[in-house]
């Protein structure tokens, strides 16, 4: 399908009430009050799994430590994952970094402000693309990120669940076809409709600025008191724990470390689990084998201690 059916009207109505919403309730966000790519940059990155608060009290801290994409460029990936303590899934970190050395060395420190040029870029896909041409260069262009893609489904097509959305390819035809020409205020404000009031699970419906034309109210309110969750995919855990504690754990040990560079590995299970015992060795290799792989950390073989364990450089 190339095109929606939807009426111009219909379409004029969403945005002039949706955007009179967004001036009333916006949320007042850090990267919102700049045009600094960089800082944009390290913003979305940052907010890929991590909740708005968080990414509010980190970024400054970051953003003073590494201010340019210089800074971050000539950081070791160990300087960085450590600067990274308390945002999780440290892999980001690390592939900001090199994301930062290619831009230094390719373009001239410089974001492109293109989208074939961004999309070259190790790591930017179509979303973190259009949020850079929009939010930072003000290009107008349309962003989907998963706020969007509830919010525009529910709106301007016919969901009849919750936990129903569109294909994501048509939604990127549908948000480019229902495109304002004030794309940067539009995009962020259905982001803000979509976290605040359009909720996956719960939406508000009574307090949504586009209720009385949104095509699948009627089916949401049904459910809204007997919703039915999807069951969450089964997460690999050991003892309990889902592994991405487990890694965590590790960089977080590896963070602490007090002068020293490296953990024998055996010391390294001690420091994550108290009763970690020999036996438990393959299991922990396979742990930090993952983070090698997304270039964290590093081991090596020491004659006196066998295998340690270091964040990468």
């Amino acid at each position: 399908m190339n095109q929606f059916r939807i009426r111009p009207d219909k379409i004029q109505e969403v945005h002039r009430s949706v955007l009179q919403w967004y001036r009333r309730h916006r949320r007042e966000l850090q990267w919102r009050t700049t045009r600094d790519p960089y800082e944009i940059l390290v913003s979305e990155i940052m907010l890929q799994q991590t909740q708005v608060d968080r990414v509010k009290r980190k970024l400054p801290v970051f953003l003073e430590k590494f201010p340019t994409f210089a800074h971050l460029a000539r950081a070791t990936r160990a300087d960085v994952v450590r600067a990274w303590k308390g945002m999780g899934y440290n892999n980001r970190a690390v592939r900001l970094r090199d994301l930062a050395a290619v831009i230094r060395k390719s373009h001239n420190g410089k974001i492109p402000e293109t989208l074939d040029e961004l999309r070259q870029l190790p790591g930017i896909g179509p979303y973190t693309s259009h949020a850079l041409l929009c939010f930072a260069f003000r290009k107008c262009v349309p962003v989907v990120d998963v706020n969007i893609h509830r919010v525009l489904s529910r709106v301007f097509l016919r969901m009849n669940h919750v936990a129903k959305f569109s294909d994501r390819r048509e939604i990127w035809k549908l948000a480019e076809q229902v495109l304002p020409g004030n794309a940067y205020d539009w995009n962020q404000a259905l982001m803000d409709l979509g976290a605040t009031i359009c909720k996956g699970r719960s939406p508000m419906c009574d307090r949504c600025p586009v209720s009385t034309c949104c095509t699948s109210r009627t089916f949401l309110q049904r459910q809204k008191h007997h919703t039915v969750r999807r069951a969450a995919r089964p997460e690999p855990r050991y003892d309990g724990i889902p592994h991405r504690i487990w890694r965590g754990k590790i960089v977080e040990a590896l963070r602490n470390i007090n002068g020293q560079r490296t953990l024998r590995l055996d010391a390294l299970g001690s420091e994550i689990k108290p009763d970690f015992h020999a036996r438990e060795l393959p299991w922990l290799r396979s742990l930090v084998e993952a983070l090698v792989k997304d270039g964290v950390v590093k081991t090596a073989i020491a004659k006196r201690s066998g295998t340690v364990v270091m964040l990468a450089e």
